[in-house]
Parts: structure tokens; C-alpha cells; sequence
């Protein structure tokens, strides 16, 4: 129940940041660039905004910056290791599907 509350909550505001202006979100990681491609829970995405709006703002904004073009086929809200990971699966451009992993644990339930 609460992963579908969650699920409806994460959508509900996505459904207004695409209504909003654009923000700069932050994505940060201790590993090398190239190997946090969000391909898998180790190399998710690591989201370092504190509340929610901005934290959804920001996964989007990655996958504009780093998928020009995609469309979102679905989304999940995950636990792995005790962390939250919404998990967003796109079709690219050049219609490859793909799963892309984010740690949400910085935002995840704060308003």
C-alpha cells in the first residue's frame, strides 16, 4: 500500500514540476563519472536534493541532459540495501529500452 501511495505521490509531482520552470538539480556521486550511468542499483543516480518537487525535477533533468529525446515507458519506487530508488524506464531516441536507477534517499518522504 505504501509503495503505491509513494508510486502516486512521486507521479502527482512530476505531473506539476513538468507544469513548473525549469530547475537545475543536483546529481553527485564519489564515483568516477562515466561509472554512475544509472544502469543498476551500484550505479544509480545519486540525488542530492532535500525535498521531493526538487528531487523529481532533478532525475528529469538527468534524463533530458543524458537521454535527449527519450520516453518514459514506466516508473518505480524500489527499496534496495535499506535505500529508496526510484527506478525509470525510458525508450530512447533511438528506441533502445532502459531502466535508470536513482537513489532517492536524500529527498525520499520530505516535502
Amino acid at each position: 500500500m505504501k509503495t503505491i501511495f509513494y508510486s502516486l505521490a512521486i507521479f502527482f509531482l512530476v505531473s506539476i514540476s513538468s507544469c513548473s520552470q525549469k530547475t537545475t538539480g543536483s546529481a553527485t556521486s564519489t564515483m568516477q563519472a562515466g561509472e554512475r550511468d544509472g544502469s543498476s542499483y551500484e550505479k544509480a543516480i545519486i540525488i542530492q536534493e532535500k525535498s521531493e518537487g526538487k528531487g523529481v525535477n532533478a532525475e528529469y533533468t538527468w534524463l533530458r541532459e543524458n537521454y535527449p529525446g527519450y520516453k518514459t515507458m514506466g516508473q518505480s519506487l524500489n527499496h534496495h540495501e535499506g535505500k529508496p530508488y526510484d527506478i525509470i524506464r525510458i525508450k530512447t531516441s533511438g528506441g533502445t529500452e532502459k531502466s535508470i536507477y536513482f537513489d532517492i534517499s536524500h529527498f525520499f518522504g520530505k516535502l
